[in-house]
């Protein structure tokens, strides 16, 4: 896709201060801008990028004032930072507009989908699924039976959907993903083997939800496994069986929730946090990387360590933790003095 300059700056309410008509193909950091690309300038520490970037056109603040010449045509903006972004996201969405049925696919025959709709080749769509307007479904992409999927959804290459679950408006799923796969539910028996617990639930995406390659999220046992509004997941990441995750909660990569845990709105969870289940976790806690949960955590905690700390307090006693040696060094003198004086005694 290419633009000129006079075409960015219309899309960001900006003026050119150049020629309009040069034009870009590509997106490139300011320090490595080649010709044809496109970048930006909003960190005052990369200013001396610009008198010697390659880059075509450069989105600037509206206050900059070059001190000496430059090569790249400049579009000064009122926050070069968030158009830059802008640019990105309707590069995203011109780059994604693909509409129409690839071949081969498979499609039930009461299988009914809106206006806008693409469907990769070697898809499959089950029985009685239902798919709204504007819906991307990349190639290899498995969707069971009794699916229900809302406007403006992104499916890419090869995730896989299982029967009964839905899905809100905006969700992006992202390759390898597996949504609505049979929770980890066993009973004992007294012979030592393991009978299977029949899993009969869904799994539930509330509108914005962003899924991650790779990230797993099972099914309910009874009922749904729910991720509310605005949930952001990372890649590789696994939700157990009837988890629920409060809105605009993010969670970083390779975390694992157990089964029937309850975590609240806008946390923020690090990567390869372990979270055991039939927990609650309240509102606004974080939790940093590589922690443990094992109990209850209220509202607005900052948690660390395994198992979890408070935060402060975690951070306190890594001190003595890294002083250990020395500390026990200390101890023993004191216990051959003691030994020493009561010897003497």
């Amino acid at each position: 896709m290419v633009f000129t300059a006079g075409q960015i700056a219309g899309i960001l309410e900006g003026e050119v201060e150049g020629n309009p008509e040069i034009s870009v193909h590509k997106l490139a950091k300011i320090e490595e801008g080649e010709i044809g690309s496109l970048t930006f300038l909003a960190n005052p520490k990369y200013t001396s990028f610009i008198y010697t970037t390659k880059a075509s056109v450069t989105i600037v603040n509206k206050d900059f004032i070059p001190e000496q010449d430059i090569e790249t045509t400049m579009i000064k903006v009122d926050d070069a930072y968030e158009s830059f972004s802008k640019i990105l996201e309707y590069y995203n969405q011109v780059k994604n507009i693909k509409i129409g049925i690839e071949s081969p696919v498979f499609t039930a025959d009461d299988a009914v989908y809106g206006k806008d709709f693409y469907l990769g080749a070697f898809s499959y769509l089950g029985n009685k699924v239902t798919i709204g307007n504007n819906v991307k479904i990349y190639p290899n992409v498995f969707v069971g039976d009794n699916v229900r999927i809302d406007d403006n959804v992104v499916i890419f290459a090869g995730a896989k959907i299982y029967s009964e679950t839905v899905i809100g408006k905006n969700c992006i799923i992202h390759s390898g993903a597996i949504i609505g796969a049979d929770g980890f539910g066993y009973s004992p028996n007294k012979d030592g083997t393991f009978t299977r617990v029949p899993q009969t639930g869904n799994v539930i995406l509330e509108d914005n939800v962003d899924v991650g390659a790779g990230t797993t999220i099972d099914r309910a046992t009874l009922g749904s496994t729910i991720l509310r509004r605005g949930v952001k997941l990372d890649n590789q990441i696994q939700i157990a069986h009837n988890v629920e995750i409060g809105k605009n909660t993010v969670i970083a990569a390779q975390t694992g929730i157990a089964g029937s845990t309850k975590i609240g709105k806008n946390c923020m969870i690090g990567g390869q946090v372990g979270i055991v289940g039939h927990i609650t976790i309240g509102d606004n806690v974080k939790i940093q990387a590589q922690s443990g949960i094992g109990r209850n955590i209220k509202d607005n905690e900052v948690l660390q360590g395994s198992p979890a700390l408070n935060y402060g307090d975690f951070n306190k006693s890594y001190v003595h933790f890294k002083n250990l040696p020395k500390i026990v060094k200390k101890i023993e003198k004191l216990d051959k003095k003691i030994d020493s004086d009561q010897n003497k005694g």
